[in-house]
C-alpha cells in the first residue's frame, strides 16, 4: 500500500477519490451530507486564496482504498489544519486510516502548523468507528453539534408585521451588500465553537464576491433577509444552499442581529427559503450546537429532527 497526492489535473482521478470519499462516509452513515461530484471538482480545479488544500490517496494493489483531505487556513487560523480521512470498510483495520492520518500530519507540521483538528460525524443509531478512531490518533473532542433534517414541505412561519423578507439567489444585490457583509461578519463572531480556539473570518466586499463566485458553480445559492419596515435595517438573514441536480438542501447560516431579537426572525427566514424551493427539493438538513438553545427550539418546531453527532476534534502536532 503506498500514500499518493491525488494528480489533480487528471479527471478520472479526481472522480475516484470522489467516489471513494463518498462510498467510504455512506457505509457508516445513511443520513451523511456528503459534497457532491461537481462541488469536489469547483474545489479541487479552482484553488483559492484563503484556503491550500492537498488530497491523499491509499493506493493497494493498483486501487484506491483510502482518501484523505488536507486544508491549511491562508488567512486566519494559521496556525491550525484541517483534515479528513475516509477508508473502505472492506479495507480497515490494515493500518490505512492511520497511514493517511500521519501524511497529513507530516504535511500540516511541514507547513508550520501546531494543531490540526477535523470533524468527526457519526449516526445516532449506529455509532460506527470514526469517532473512536479519532480519539486512537490523539485528537481530543472540542466542539459538537447536531446534525439535523426536515422533510419539506414545513408549515410557513409568517413574518412579523414590523419587518419584510427580502430575497435573493446568487450574487447579494449591490443594494443590500453592506448589511449583508455586517451581517455575515456578525454570524461569524457569534457561532458557537466550544473549547476550540479559532479567530473568525473576516468577510469584506472582495472575499464576499470571490465565494459567491465559487459558490454559484455548485450550488443554487438562496437567502433570505428580514428588513424592518420603520428604517429599513435589516435584523437578519437565512442562507440556504441546493447543490445542482440533487433534491436536497442544506441550511448554512442563520443569524438575527442583537436588536431585532425576540421577533421568531430565524424561524420565519428559513421557513420563507423552504416554501420558495422548487418541489423536487424534499429534504433539507442543517447543524445545530446543543448548547444553542434557542436555534434547537426554533429547528424543533419547524420539525427537524436529529440523525447524527457532529465532534469537532483537535490535536497537537508542534
Amino acid at each position: 500500500m503506498e500514500i499518493e497526492e491525488l494528480p489533480v489535473t487528471d479527471p478520472a482521478a479526481r472522480a475516484v477519490w470522489h467516489d471513494v470519499m463518498e462510498r467510504a462516509v455512506r457505509a457508516d452513515r445513511p443520513h451523511a451530507l456528503v459534497s457532491t461530484a461537481g462541488a469536489f471538482e469547483v474545489t479541487a480545479t479552482s484553488p483559492s486564496t484563503h484556503y491550500a488544500r492537498t488530497w491523499l490517496q491509499a493506493v493497494a494493489d493498483g486501487e484506491v482504498v483510502g482518501v484523505a483531505e488536507l486544508e491549511l487556513p491562508l488567512s486566519e487560523n494559521t496556525d491550525v489544519a484541517w483534515a479528513e480521512v475516509q477508508v473502505l470498510p472492506a479495507h480497515r483495520r490494515r493500518g490505512i486510516g492511520r497511514a493517511l492520518w500521519g501524511a497529513v500530519v507530516e504535511r500540516a507540521r511541514a507547513a508550520g502548523r501546531s494543531r490540526i483538528g477535523g470533524e468527526v460525524t457519526v449516526d445516532v443509531a449506529s455509532p460506527g468507528p470514526a469517532h473512536a478512531f479519532a480519539a486512537a490518533v490523539g485528537t481530543a473532542d472540542r466542539h459538537r453539534e447536531d446534525h439535523l433534517v426536515v422533510d419539506l414541505p414545513v408549515a410557513l412561519c409568517p413574518v412579523d408585521p414590523a419587518y419584510e423578507v427580502v430575497t435573493w439567489r446568487g450574487r447579494c444585490p449591490d443594494e443590500h451588500r453592506e448589511a449583508y457583509l455586517a451581517m455575515r461578519n456578525q454570524m461569524n463572531a457569534d457561532v458557537p465553537t466550544g473549547d476550540l480556539d479559532l479567530e473568525p473570518e473576516v468577510l469584506d466586499d472582495a472575499r464576499l464576491a470571490t465565494s459567491e463566485e465559487r459558490l454559484m458553480r455548485a450550488y443554487d445559492v438562496r437567502v433570505a433577509a428580514a428588513r424592518r419596515r420603520s428604517d429599513g435595517s435589516f435584523g437578519g438573514y437565512s442562507l440556504l444552499f441546493v447543490p445542482h441536480g440533487t433534491d436536497y438542501g442544506w441550511q448554512d447560516d442563520t443569524l438575527v442581529m442583537p436588536d431585532h431579537r425576540g421577533h421568531r426572525l430565524g424561524a420565519a427566514l428559513k421557513s420563507a427559503n423552504y416554501a420558495d424551493l422548487p418541489d423536487d427539493v424534499r429534504l433539507v438538513h442543517t447543524w445545530t450546537a446543543p448548547s444553542n438553545t434557542a436555534m434547537h427550539r426554533t429547528n424543533t418546531a419547524l420539525g427537524f429532527r436529529v440523525v447524527e453527532h457532529m465532534y469537532e476534534v483537535e490535536a497537537p502536532i508542534a
